[in-house]
């Protein structure tokens, strides 16, 4: 069982960055695979990112959106950087046992951070 808390979201301008964490606890968290997904009104849910040895990331935000873990710490970090309106969400961390973009593979999720990007 593991237990999360991001935080780290905030009002921020087009082309900034931002990190977001994600704070674990629980004696298991290294096992598991932490998984960063965001949804804004009216929209699905999206997958950004995921990382268990390696970090991994869609198309939609790689080259801009980082993933780091310290697991010493029990802490993800999701590093987003050059930030546009469309990445405007709450963003959740989620974790589960095995690598995915669906929602359904996490077991475990936190309470979600807003981020909002102006023009």
């Amino acid at each position: 069982q593991v237990q999360l808390v991001e935080s780290g979201g905030g009002l921020v301008q087009t082309g900034d960055s931002l990190r977001l964490s994600c704070a674990g606890s629980g004696s298991t968290f290294s096992s598991y695979i932490i998984a960063w997904f965001r949804q804004s009104p009216g929209k699905e849910r999206e997958f950004v990112g995921r990382i268990d040895l390696y970090a991994y990331y869609p198309d939609s935000v790689k080259g801009r959106f980082t993933i780091s873990r310290d697991n010493a710490k029990k802490t993800v970090y999701l590093y987003m950087d050059d930030l546009i309106p469309e990445d405007t969400a709450v963003y959740y961390c989620a974790a589960g046992l095995r690598t995915s973009i669906f929602g359904r593979a996490y077991d475990y999720w936190g309470q979600g951070t807003q981020v909002t990007v102006s023009s």
